[in-house]
């Protein structure tokens, strides 16, 4: 888990800012105390007491006021009480509790530390609670534990600037380093030459010049065994002189060059893409384009470079004739209002016939965070390429129905894939709606059922199923109506079948006219 730099320093500030508020409100608890009449315990050697109704604090020494104001807790009297008594007597609450039923106890502390004796007493309701010092032989004065309280404090605020895994030093108005941590002391040293010691004043590991700016978040590398690291210099001024925290940034300098060479990639690679992309961030601002966007748009490079909403980046479309015209500017604002919507949903895909024979299709995809890509691809010779191949099909179409003979041609898996108009007129089937509509053995079926019963039909299941070597054949059938039709089934490339129907020229009254 990654270390948070900037917790540990809030911390670090917080406790040395509390144990400063501490001293001088101790001493002015103190100053006070001597003025003070009328209170229960003005008695300027009361010891330390505290005296509660419930949880409500009724009066205290002063002494017992300078502990209150060192508690780490935040809230009431009783809960900051509790907070610095529970870790010196962890059974205190328990014990606290039968209070009312015992009308005494006394505590002794443990764990580390020196040692304390606290006494509780319930009298009419009131809960009196005093602090001793039992290794003192004498009357301990008022504000006796309340400074040992903060030596505590001081000592435990020490401990932590001792061991922060962070550098903190402060500079004299003329720059010299007067105080550091252990952690900078460790990184100075192994700056020293074999041999050498620290010595005063201590060593710089940074530029006073971006000690002293002041700038928050300033980084500066330095030079260590042979690496180098990066550090973000945070700075509080002292009078003339500053406190100064290094915290270490090498992870989000790294970051930061991943990222600049991850979008530098980014870069070359949308360089070089034939789709136009306009990426319009969450406050529809064009923030990112590339260059086949000026080639498929002919907008002028300096206007995308002012970032344009997406309503003015369309609007220039519109003007230059490359966006479907509407009927009126009302369906326009509708248009793009719909556009918009639809992209930030995702579901944004259509084509765009322009003006000038242009086919182009634009898709709409929504992006983190609220941004919107829209990209844009020419599809015009794509699009002719579909027309042609339309208009061939529509003629083959055209010379299949032109001929005589019914034709009908089978996939290789045995499905009918094309029919023409004779093919309709002779079984009754519309030419559409047959393709398609299902197996060989289903159209045998209806073959069948409107012809005279012949082996054939069989045979024609088995050849148009038939992956192997197969030769062409032919033979005869009979309809209901009495005319007979020649069949002719051949095998075409990659396993597809044509069957040919040809009715008797003789017997079919339309033909022989035709002919003749």
């Amino acid at each position: 888990m990654e270390f948070d730099w900037a917790l540990a320093l809030g911390l670090i500030l917080t406790a040395m800012l509390a144990a400063s508020a501490a001293v001088v409100l101790a001493g002015v608890l103190q100053a006070r105390s001597v003025g003070r009449t009328g209170g229960i315990f003005s008695d300027p050697q009361g010891g330390t007491v505290f005296l509660f109704d419930g949880e409500t604090l009724l009066d205290a020494t002063p002494g017992a006021r300078a502990i209150l104001a060192l508690s780490p807790a935040r809230g009431g009297a009783w809960v900051r009480l509790l907070a610095y008594l529970v870790p010196r007597f962890p059974d205190l609450e328990t014990r606290i509790s039968t209070l009312a039923g015992d009308g005494r106890l006394t505590l002794a502390s443990t764990g580390e530390g020196e040692p304390l004796l606290l006494t509780a007493e319930m009298r009419g309701g009131v809960t009196r609670l005093t602090l001793d010092d039992p290794t003192s032989s004498t009357r301990p004065r008022p504000d006796h534990l309340a400074q040992r309280a903060l030596a505590e404090e001081l000592d435990q605020l020490r401990t932590t600037v001792s061991q922060a895994p962070l550098m903190m030093w402060r500079e004299s108005g003329a720059g010299e380093v007067t105080w550091a941590n252990a952690a900078y002391l460790l990184e100075a040293a192994k700056r020293l030459e074999p041999g050498e010691d620290l010595s005063w004043p201590l060593p710089r590991l940074f530029d006073r010049a971006a000690t002293t700016q002041g700038v928050p978040g300033q980084r500066q590398k330095i030079e260590i065994q042979g690496a180098v690291h990066w550090f973000e210099l945070i700075g509080f001024s002292e009078g003339e002189g500053r406190l100064l925290f290094a915290l270490p940034a090498d992870a989000a300098v790294l970051a930061e060059a991943s990222l600049r060479d991850f979008m530098q990639t980014l870069a070359k690679t949308f360089a070089h893409l034939p789709i136009g992309l306009a990426i319009f961030d969450q406050h529809r601002k064009l923030a990112l384009f590339n260059p086949a966007l000026l080639d498929l748009t002919s907008l002028p490079p300096d206007m995308l470079a002012l970032k344009p909403s997406l309503f003015s980046f369309l609007e220039a479309l519109r003007d230059r004739q490359m966006i479907p015209e509407p009927k009126d500017y009302p369906s326009w604002r509708r248009q793009i209002l719909e556009l918009e919507k639809a992209a930030s949903s995702g579901l944004y895909t259509e084509t765009w016939s322009l003006p000038s024979g242009q086919t182009y299709r634009v898709i709409g995809r929504p992006h983190p965070n609220g941004a919107l890509a829209l990209m844009f691809e020419d599809i015009s010779t794509e699009m002719s390429r579909t027309r042609r191949y339309r208009a061939d099909l529509e003629l083959g179409q055209a010379v299949v129905d032109a001929m005589d003979e019914a034709i009908a041609v089978f996939s290789s898996a045995g499905d009918l894939v094309m029919t023409n108009a004779a093919y309709g007129a002779l079984w009754g089937h519309d030419p559409v709606e047959t393709v398609g509509a299902g197996a060989v053995a289903h159209l045998c079926e209806q073959w069948r059922a409107r012809s005279a019963p012949s082996p054939i039909w069989a045979e024609a299941e088995r050849f148009v199923a038939d992956l192997g070597e197969r030769t062409a054949w032919g033979g005869q059938v009979r309809l209901d109506d009495g005319r007979l039709v020649s069949c002719r089934f051949t095998p075409l490339t990659g396993g597809a079948t044509l069957v040919l129907f040809r009715p008797s020229l003789a017997e079919d009254p339309v033909r022989a006219e035709s002919a003749a």
